[in-house]
């Protein structure tokens, strides 16, 4: 008992860090500006940790990134000039989710022509396998499969 609960303090307590990403110094002291700001947050990139968004990333990149949202909206920016004042600065690979653009075509469509390829392959390859036909039965054998049909009829 003692250790569950030990357990689930620890997950709280690791739930709460990546929850508290961002600093107190970086919030902003307008509720609004900084919800909005955290909304962008969310959809950026953590070029660190890539797994991330800066939001949720302890890396000092992602805390630069932070205040670089926070310093263009408080500079009068909407909320599409401060991404794409980041994305200018990192480049696409920032977004979380980059735009169907020819340039991240591979990284959109790749998967899907990949899987297709591997698919048209496979049947390919199962369709030029010769059929195995078993060998005809023998006297011997023909007798014995009469003999243990007629027995189980």
């Amino acid at each position: 008992m003692v250790f569950r609960c030990f357990v689930v303090c620890i997950s709280l307590l690791l739930l709460a860090i990546s929850a508290y990403a961002v600093e107190p110094v970086e919030r902003l002291p307008d509720p609004a500006m900084e919800a909005r700001a955290r909304s962008i947050s969310t959809e950026l990139r953590c070029l660190v940790c890539q797994n991330e968004s800066i939001d949720e990333s302890h890396a000092d990149l992602a805390h630069d990134i932070r205040v670089l949202v926070r310093e263009r909206l408080k500079a009068g920016d909407t909320d599409a000039q401060a991404t794409q004042a980041v994305v200018s600065r990192y480049g696409d690979f920032v977004l979380l989710r980059p735009p169907v653009k020819p340039a991240t075509w591979l990284l959109w469509f790749g998967p899907v022509a990949l899987l297709l390829t591997g698919l048209t392959g496979t049947l390919y390859w199962l369709r030029s396998r010769p059929a195995v036909v078993p060998p005809a039965l023998s006297a011997v054998e023909q007798a014995e499969l009469e003999r243990l049909l007629k027995d189980d009829a």
